[in-house]
């Protein structure tokens, strides 16, 4: 196992220790509500670099699938019911593949479009989600939403069954994103991202790699709406295809740095731990929208490639620099000898 390999394990095993450790504490009720939202957000946010960061497709419209996984976990259950409490988890999967397979006719359409124009047709479909999810009454109920019964756990330790899912769906998402990295489909995406006739003129199956892409990373964002649903008990459209969802986990990414194991992450825990605390300190005046706008104007103007890609340039520079004033130091080398020189001393130098 190399160096490099070993540090990424050990930051893995302790970062994702540190979660599950983290409920043992004892915390307050509404310290463990703040960190299942992040958990959220930045299981979405890994989810969605997959397709913004790597491939370079910017959706705008994967909160509609985080409504259905919200909406498809509500309407399981008003016809099955909750004994254990732990149903609603064990579905997780097939809602995943549901909103995967949902997702493929969806992508083989929008991403006959690239860029700006690939962004305004994911979130047309987000805003037609919401309205279908308005208007089919006999289905999702309308605006009077559905409910779900409320999980039958201790209320003393309430938060936790969601915390752990939720710890298990960013490991998963880490997971397929640190091997996408370390494999030859991240490779491709990232020619994708770079020249996508390019890449398909050297061989690059383009089609096949962004319809797989964008399948798994709608299929997670799935999974974790269907979680909210259950958290919450009731699914209303104006929540569960709430626009804010998708511009939330976007910037996330942005701020933490797109295309990186690590950056999703970064920002999901810098900003939804900063939005829950706004909305707790100034309840619902939503200042915090604001705040989310003033953020996103400063990473586009001071970190445009967001936090840890600066960094890491920062550190490459001052090595780089580093190691040419170590250069600088050093004695100089002996001119070589010209063709005249070494004829004049027999006929040159010998092995």
């Amino acid at each position: 196992m190399s160096k490099a390999l070993r540090l990424s394990a050990l930051r893995g095993a302790a970062f994702f220790g540190l979660l599950a450790a983290l409920p043992s504490f004892n915390l307050a009720h509404w310290v463990l509500n703040m960190l299942v939202f992040t958990l959220m957000y930045a299981a979405m946010s890994s989810a969605w670099n997959l397709v913004g960061g790597f491939t370079g497709y910017p959706s705008l419209g994967h909160a509609a699938f985080f409504g259905v996984g919200a909406y498809a976990v509500a309407l399981w259950f008003q016809h099955h019911a909750i004994h254990s409490g732990y149903e609603p988890f064990v579905i997780l999967p097939l809602v995943g593949v549901l909103a995967g397979l949902i997702g493929l006719p969806v992508a083989a359409v929008a991403m006959r479009t690239r860029a700006d124009v690939f962004a305004i047709v994911t979130i047309t479909l987000l805003f037609v989600a919401q309205t279908l999810a308005f208007n089919l009454h006999s289905i999702t109920h309308g605006a009077q939403g559905l409910s779900i019964d409320p999980a039958p756990f201790s209320p003393a330790t309430f938060e936790r069954p969601f915390y752990y899912v939720l710890v298990g769906l960013l490991a998963l998402a880490m997971g397929i994103t640190y091997l996408t990295i370390k494999s030859k489909v991240g490779l491709s995406l990232a020619s994708i991202r770079a020249d996508e006739d390019k890449a398909r003129g050297i061989g690059v199956r383009v089609s096949g790699l962004k319809l797989l892409t964008f399948c798994v990373s709608v299929g997670l964002t799935s999974m974790v709406g269907g979680v909210w649903a259950y958290y919450e008990g009731f699914v209303y459209p104006q929540f569960a295809f709430d626009p804010l969802i998708t511009i939330s986990i976007v910037l996330m990414t942005f701020l933490g740095g797109r295309g990186t194991l690590w950056g999703p992450i970064l920002g999901a825990f810098v900003l939804e731990l900063s939005q829950q605390n706004l909305a707790y300190r100034l309840g619902g005046s939503q200042f915090y929208l604001i705040a989310y706008a003033l953020v996103f104007l400063l990473i586009m103007l001071l970190l445009p490639r967001g936090i840890l890609p600066t960094i890491q340039d920062r550190l490459r520079y001052r090595r780089r620099r580093a190691g040419a004033a170590e250069g600088d130091d050093r004695p100089s080398a002996p001119a070589p000898r010209t063709a005249a020189a070494k004829v004049a001393v027999g006929g040159g130098e010998r092995a």
